[in-house]
């Protein structure tokens, strides 16, 4: 999110649900069995307008079981993940995976022949028979899933969506892992062009520290008007932005000068593709030092075409792609960069970049994207997971953020955790408030800010409330791994979010340079960011440095993180307190976004104050076991 705006971080439009998720199985019918789909509760608050129109066309995904079955292929990811196991880092490669796992002919066969006989043609299949493309009408798509489709509305949106839990007989059931389109609730209005223009330009106003609290708020930009104190103390002006080489030397240390990414890949997976990205990241690298992607160094896998851009803001996106590529290329100036850009901001169009990047078998996967769990329902869900057991077995890491939210009672209406953050697969990164100072040493705490409004009179701070924070919390879909046995006892159940946390706060977040509109013009322009969409990325980049030390990839690495936080606890520094010292920092920011023109408005940004969520010694639900150091790199591998 940029200094000032509320840029919100990528958000998949979805639905899920899962095997293996908390809670109890659904009612079913005698003979039959539910399967993962999208179930009535995607109809939670929308308006019922009876049946669906039997003749309504309908495009389906069915998902078919691997080979061997779901309950193998979960016990192989856990042993190749599991230190002390003899199949422990024994990664496979995509043409191993797909031999030993892809669904078998006659798992095909047997969903295609049922599939048919309930007036359902089978149009397509995956290139590894993943799923099936499945097409037909409401009358048949009902009558082989055993529910009523109904039309809704909720906040403008038609769309369909089932009123039962779907299920299918018995014979076939083993071999169905879900069915994906039975809800259509998300509206998809395509662009008239595959390019889109740059965003509005955005500057950060004056002054501002260029090492943490180098400049005491005393007085406003004019530097005679006095601003107050708070709490009766004078805190800093928010940092300008953090520049690559700040954070490698507070999170890399003297091993920065040893490791900086040499044959290692990293991929990104946004929705979207700047037209400018590497012109940006070659001047933003080389005005802060430097040097620019190599040929070839940055490389691109973008959607052949890009649709969705009412429902998903494309140019919204291109800020997130900006930090993204310039935060792993600073934390790893000499590593391979791969962008993947899907067609849209939809899980479906989300999913098929995560597949190529597993297909091209990038080792780190870093991802700046999700939403709340309650707009997930089982089918995607069950997509999203296929993609992240191939990937473990490959020994791929993903990486997701964690939110900006809090707890999202703010945000939903509801507390609870963002997915796909929240996936037993995936490697959660939250959020801290970083203090990197003068002399390259560093200090944070948790990410949770309240926003306080200088007052009219210029005497006093007015509160406005919760502003952002580091999304966590526990899972309401899936029971806590085996794997998380740091988290308290005391806890709530579910699988707990995040794992880890680096800097995220956009008062101390990181300076990005990007092409934006101006009213002048399109011109390059830096500003600062923040959200757990620059953790994700530069936890990214400090694992391909790791991925060097070790000569090897470090694959699903939650297992192996719990387990150095029990026994070797040095090489993660906790985040507990707020050994920086101040409440909060001072912010100015333009009035209309880009000059002085229209005034400044002044605020304080408080820290470590996240909604429900709280620090403490030990794991806790804001910043997970802390923040790697510069000892992990060396000696984890």
């Amino acid at each position: 999110m940029r200094e000032g705006k509320r840029a919100p971080r990528g958000r998949v439009a979805v639905a899920i649900a899962l095997a293996g998720l908390a809670g109890a199985p659904a009612a079913q019918a005698a003979g039959r069995r539910a399967v993962p789909a999208a179930g009535p509760q995607v109809t939670r608050n929308a308006t019922d307008h009876g049946a669906q129109a039997r003749s309504a066309r309908q495009t389906l995904r069915v998902y078919l079981a691997p080979r061997g079955g779901e309950d193998a292929l979960k016990a192989a990811v856990a042993a190749v993940s599991e230190p002390g196991s003899a199949s422990y880092g024994h990664y496979l490669t995509p043409q191993q995976f797909h031999a030993q796992w892809d669904p078998t002919p006659a798992t095909v066969a047997s969903v295609t022949s049922w599939l048919k006989s309930q007036g359902l043609k089978v149009t397509g299949a995956d290139a590894h028979n993943r799923f099936l493309t499945v097409k037909g009408d409401a009358a048949a798509a009902e009558a082989a899933f055993a529910t009523a489709l109904h039309r809704f509305t909720k906040g403008g949106e038609t769309f369909q969506a089932p009123t039962q839990t779907a299920t299918v007989p018995d014979d076939v059931a083993g071999a169905i892992l879900g069915v994906d389109g039975l809800s259509t609730r998300t509206s998809t209005m395509a662009p008239k062009a595959k390019h889109f223009p740059p965003p509005a330009a955005f500057v950060n106003a004056r002054p501002c520290s260029a090492a943490y609290g180098q400049v005491k708020a005393s007085y406003q930009a004019d530097f005679k008007t006095p601003l107050p104190k708070f709490d009766g103390k004078t805190l800093p002006y928010a940092p300008c932005g953090y520049t690559p080489a700040q954070f490698r030397g507070a999170y890399e240390g003297d091993k920065a000068a040893r490791f900086n990414g040499t044959g290692q890949d990293v991929a990104i997976v946004d929705a979207y593709a700047a037209d400018t990205i590497e012109q940006d990241a070659d001047t933003y690298a080389t005005r802060h030092g430097d040097a620019a992607f190599a040929p070839g160094q940055l490389s691109q896998s973008n959607a052949a075409k890009f649709t969705h851009a009412n429902a998903c803001g494309p140019s919204g996106w291109f800020g997130e792609e900006t930090l993204d590529v310039e935060a792993v290329h600073g934390m790893a100036p000499a590593a391979n960069v791969h962008y993947y850009g899907a067609a849209s901001c939809f899980d479906q169009d989300l999913r098929d970049s995560l597949t190529q990047a597993v297909e091209d078998n990038v080792p780190i996967v870093t991802n700046s994207w999700g939403d709340v769990e309650s707009n997930e329902d089982a089918a995607g869900i069950v997509a999203f997971e296929q993609i992240f057991q191939q990937g473990a077995l490959q020994g791929i890491t993903f990486l997701f953020s964690s939110g900006d939210d809090g707890d999202e009672q703010a945000a939903s209406g509801i507390l609870q955790a963002d997915y796909p953050a929240s996936d037993p697969y995936i490697t959660a990164v939250g959020g801290t408030t970083t203090a990197i100072y003068s002399d390259g040493t560093q200090q944070s705490t948790g990410w949770g800010t309240n926003k306080w409004a200088l007052s009219a009179d210029g005497q006093s701070w007015d509160p406005l409330g919760f502003l952002y924070g580091s999304g966590g919390g526990f899972s309401s879909l899936f029971n806590r791994p085996d794997w998380q046995k740091t988290v308290p006892d005391s806890a709530p159940a579910g699988r707990a979010v995040p794992d880890l946390a680096l800097d995220a706060d956009p008062t101390t977040g990181m300076l990005v340079g990007e092409t934006q509109t101006f009213p002048s013009g399109v011109a390059y322009g830096e500003y600062r960011i923040g959200g757990t969409s620059l953790a994700s990325p530069l936890f990214a980049g400090f694992l391909a440095l790791t991925t060097q030390a070790a000569g090897t990839r470090q694959g699903f690495i939650n297992p192996k993180l719990y387990k150095v936080a029990q026994n070797r606890p040095n090489l993660i520094a906790d985040v507990a307190g707020n050994p920086i010292g101040d409440e909060g920092n001072v912010r100015p920011d333009y009035a209309n976004s880009l000059d002085a023109s229209q005034g400044i408005l002044y605020s304080v940004r408080t820290f470590n104050q996240d909604s429900s969520l709280t620090i403490g010694p030990g794991w806790d639900d804001v910043t997970g076991l802390g923040s790697p150091n510069s000892g992990w790199l060396t000696a984890v591998g």
